[in-house]
């Protein structure tokens, strides 16, 4: 998994590509804890993100309740197809805002 990050005034986007599972959720997990005291807007952008996980999802999930948490707001962008339907099945996208 590769993460690379673009920041500008509020807003930082995260954009992800590969696998996002139980080996690589703790570096994204860790990236994401550094930009909710930085940012008021969080994106993640998942177009090449070609498998999720639940501890995957887990820190999706967690990016949104910090977010919310500092009073700011984390959307998802171009979600993949596979993860499109994660966040189906699971409930997620009435959630997450997806855009």
């Amino acid at each position: 998994m590769t993460i690379n990050e673009t920041k500008n005034d509020i807003t930082t986007t995260l954009v992800i590509e590969g696998r996002l599972d139980t080996t690589t959720a703790p570096e994204l997990e860790s990236c994401v804890k550094e930009c909710v005291q930085t940012c008021k807007t969080l994106i993640m952008d998942l177009k090449d993100v070609s498998y999720i996980s639940s501890a995957g999802l887990r820190v999706v999930l967690l990016a949104h309740k910090l977010m919310v948490g500092v009073g700011g707001k984390m959307s998802v962008r171009n979600p993949s197809d596979f993860c499109r339907q994660v966040f189906q099945a699971t409930g997620m996208e009435g959630v997450l805002s997806i855009i």
